[in-house]
């Protein structure tokens, strides 16, 4: 079981900044993937970037050039920093956790509020 606590939401006005945060708890495989994921009203839950262990970071086209993902291994913590944000930002933020040994082994937060406002 891995636990994960977010924290970083909130409001904001179009062009401002937030940096979102999660950390891992529980049986931590070294070999692992953590992200962001969100979902607004009405749409379904979306990527908007990933970090291996290893460094690897994947975004979403929308978030590319204005999202920074970055994790602390010895913590077992990761980081969004979003900058430029847009009204269209607007979600539920979640932090993901996932194997990359044991393919099952997928794990969600409990979710963080993001409001940008026009």
């Amino acid at each position: 079981q891995v636990q994960l606590v977010e924290s970083g939401g909130g409001l904001v006005q179009a062009g401002g900044s937030l940096r979102l945060s999660c950390a891992a708890s529980g049986s931590i495989f070294r070999s692992n993937v953590m992200g962001w994921y969100r979902q607004a009203p009405g749409k379904q839950r979306e990527l908007v970037a990933t970090i291996s262990s290893g460094g690897n970071t994947n975004y979403a086209d929308s978030v590319k050039g204005r999202f920074t993902i970055s994790r602390d291994n010895a913590k077992n913590t990761v980081s969004l920093q979003m900058n430029s944000l847009k009204p269209e930002d607007t979600a539920v933020y979640y932090c993901n956790w996932r194997s990359m040994v044991v393919m099952t082994d997928v794990y969600w937060g409990q979710g963080t509020q993001v409001t940008v406002s026009s």
